[in-house]
């Protein structure tokens, strides 16, 4: 089964580079989102498998989306990961209270990404 994932960063190297590590490495359907609203967007109108989602965007950071991810029906049971070059103790606290499946920070190695968000998610096969 070939899984969705939709990467969602307003950085368009890093969004260039997950996609590239997910498709050729894991051989997942990635779709991308530069901001949250277009995340949201994508999501509701066809939910991904999983969401990789920076933390620290304009207009509406990470958080904010993954709260609007679960408030909505059509959405609220796909598992989302963080993407954060933020990683102090009180942060990882707050984020692991959210509920997200877990957080990644960056720069991620692109050759270990797949793997490390198959293990977050328990997509080992």
């Amino acid at each position: 089964m070939t899984r969705r994932v939709l990467v969602v960063d307003d950085d368009d190297a890093i969004r260039e580079v997950a996609q590239m590590a997910l498709e050729l490495v894991a051989g997942w359907k990635v779709e991308l989102a530069a901001s949250g609203e277009e995340a949201l967007e994508i999501s509701a109108a066809d939910p991904p498998d999983a969401v990789l989602l920076d933390v620290m965007m304009p207009s509406m950071d990470g958080p904010a989306v993954f709260a609007r991810l679960q408030a909505d029906p059509r959405t609220h049971g796909v598992p989302v990961v963080l993407l954060t070059a933020k990683v102090q103790p009180a942060e990882r606290r707050r984020w692991d209270g959210l509920g997200v499946a877990g957080v990644l920070t960056k720069p991620f190695d692109p050759l270990r990404l797949a793997e490390d968000v198959a293990q977050l998610l328990g997509w080992e096969e």
